[in-house]
């Protein structure tokens, strides 16, 4: 199987393996749609920041607290941004980057026909059956959305999904969800914490030795697709070309030795096992030779360390200080920007990969310096980057505090992360499953970038999302809605309708809006009506709040208002 071929798989199958029964996209599928004529021919060359990772001492207001919590969660809830903002910048980072506990795992929501598995219990030791997978599946998909939504104020969730986007493992080509679950619970043990620990489980985890076929890697017969994968994707990167297959950071032939050192590896059991699904280390499989490398890596060699040669080999690839600017690179355009200049190489990167060597390729050392970074805060920095799906897709509902089904309905929560994911992927963002081994094409494709998230199939369904979530749809008998009744009251004056717009603009954009702006927002609010306006609707429905008509007419401005501001461009933004 040619892994960067995947897009060309047939939908039909996309959508068994994510467990869907009903059709998400409408003809043409979104991964077919063509690069907007309108997305850059080149990178912009416009200068951007000069300023490095000295310590960020400018002001601590609500839009500082706001941008770094926007690049750092699924779209902050105005609470925790008032918590940020208070706390100050220091201690901020101090909470974004603590370790909470692990999340309890995935449930049956909903499946009466699993034996094994009563609904309201887990299925990730469950024995596999045919035919239970797409119900797990969907289970999976539900459990990580919901996770972004509860998080709080921790980096941890979009550190994992950084990490899934790295590492990346399909489901559709594993298909097993206990696999994936293991998966997706190692990267985010280890989201903030060692890089080079992190590529060691990753190296043998059952679910990478599945997709990257490193459990047919043997002696005999072996194969290079998780050796190569590791190099050229995980680790140091290709550098420039120095001849066919040959990089100035590795060659074919390294690559070849790589996988000689990586052969013997299985994940034991696979459809029929039950309880927890562990690898195994298999010696007479085991190629027992030395291993040449080239000058790339010092003509370095590694002999037979059976067991533990995977090592060796990791630790030979993190001696390269390229490694540590690689990883640092892939950060810098997660968290700040895709385009990284001369300046920013200078003054941010390379102090990074510095920092990131000297803490032993700890990881929390370097996010404290680039997320509290005099760079990172530099007004050029916010509002540059496009929302991926995911992001756009839970910001709208998390900002304002959607109203969620209670705890002990799970149905009903289940049900409404799904849908949430659902919407992701006709975004083209499909949650386990990035289009291709080098994960999705916005982090990594030259020169569009964040832009490939905008074309003329995703930007409808962006924009038919927001109104439907204001204006409510129907999901397993629930309405699904936001509130907006529900968050007026946490503006500073409620009863004034220009502190209402301002306040929810500076909420929901990372940028303050124009006059023009205003205006225009204000005439959607109240068209060609005085303020008093809405001093008298919404005092009106303050004093009789049961009253259907005086709410329907105070809840219309609103959902009006909100449809508009959801539409504009600066929503997409980050």
């Amino acid at each position: 199987m040619h892994r960067r071929n995947v897009l060309k798989r047939p939908l039909q199958a996309v959508q068994r393996a994510l467990g869907q029964q009903e059709k998400l996209f409408s003809d043409p599928p979104a991964e077919q749609n063509p690069v907007s004529k309108y997305a850059n021919k080149s990178l912009p060359v416009t200068a951007r920041s000069a300023a490095g990772l000295e310590p960020y001492a400018g002001p601590w207001e609500f839009e500082q607290a706001a941008h770094l919590l926007r690049r750092t969660l699924f779209g902050p809830k105005l609470t925790e941004v008032q918590k940020a903002q208070q706390m100050g910048l220091n201690a901020t980072l101090d909470l974004l980057l603590a370790d909470p506990p692990l999340p309890a795992p995935p449930i049956n929501y909903y499946y009466q026909e699993d034996p094994n598995v009563p609904v309201g219990s887990t299925w990730v030791d469950a024995e596999y059956r045919q035919g239970f997978d797409g119900y797990r599946n969907r289970s999976l998909r539900a459990w990580w959305v919901g996770l972004m939504m509860k998080e709080g104020i921790s980096l941890r969730e979009k550190m994992t999904l950084f990490w899934y986007n790295h590492f990346v493992v399909e489901l559709i080509v594993v298909q097993d969800g206990r696999y994936l679950y293991r998966y997706n619970q190692m990267l985010r043990e280890h989201a903030l914490g060692n890089f080079k620990t992190l590529v060691e489980n990753v190296t043998i985890s059952p679910a990478m030795l599945r997709y990257l076929n490193g459990n047919q890697n043997t002696k005999n017969r072996p194969n290079e697709n998780y050796g190569r994968e590791l190099l050229e994707l995980f680790t140091i990167g290709k550098g420039p070309i120095i001849g066919e297959g040959n990089y100035t950071n590795y060659t074919e032939e390294d690559v070849r030795q790589a996988a000689r050192v990586l052969t013997g590896w299985r994940d034991r059991g696979y459809r029929g096992q039950q309880g927890p699904i562990r690898v195994e280390f298999r010696p007479t499989q085991h190629d027992t030779g030395d291993k040449q490398f080239s000058s790339a890596f010092g003509n370095h060699v590694i002999s037979n360390q059976g067991e533990t040669e995977y090592k060796a080999l990791i630790d030979m690839i993190f001696a390269q200080a390229e490694t540590a600017r690689f990883i640092c690179r892939k950060l810098y355009r997660w968290f700040v920007y895709y385009v990284i200049d001369e300046a920013a190489e200078a003054n941010v990167i390379e102090p990074l990969a510095q920092l990131l060597i000297s803490s032993n390729f700890e990881l929390k050392p370097v996010l404290r310096a680039l997320l509290g970074s005099a760079h990172f805060f530099d007004f050029i920095n916010q509002g540059c980057v496009i929302k991926n799906p995911l992001d756009f897709v839970v910001s709208t509902v998390r900002q304002l505090d959607f109203e969620m089904p209670p705890a002990d309905d799970f149905v009903g929560q289940y049900n409404t992360w799904l849908f949430l994911s659902a919407e992701a992927e006709k975004q083209q963002m499909a949650i386990f499953n990035p289009p291709n081994v080098a994960g999705w094409s916005a982090y990594y494709q030259e020169p569009q970038f964040y832009e490939l998230w905008i074309n003329s199939v995703t930007l409808p369904y962006r924009n038919q999302y927001t109104d439907r979530m204001v204006n409510g749809i129907r999901r397993q008998g629930r309405t699904i809605r936001l509130n907006p009744l529900a968050f007026v009251p946490r503006v500073s004056d409620p009863m004034d309708p220009n502190v209402l717009i301002d306040e929810l603009a500076r909420l929901l954009f990372p940028q303050g809006i124009t006059e023009a702006q205003h205006t225009f927002l204000k005439d959607v609010l109240l068209p060609g009506l005085p303020d008093s306006e809405w001093v008298q609707e919404y005092g009106d429905y303050l004093a009789n709040p049961d009253n259907e008509n005086l709410r329907n007419a105070v809840n219309n401005r609103l959902q009006a208002l909100l449809r508009t501001m959801f539409a504009m461009a600066e929503f997409h933004l980050s």
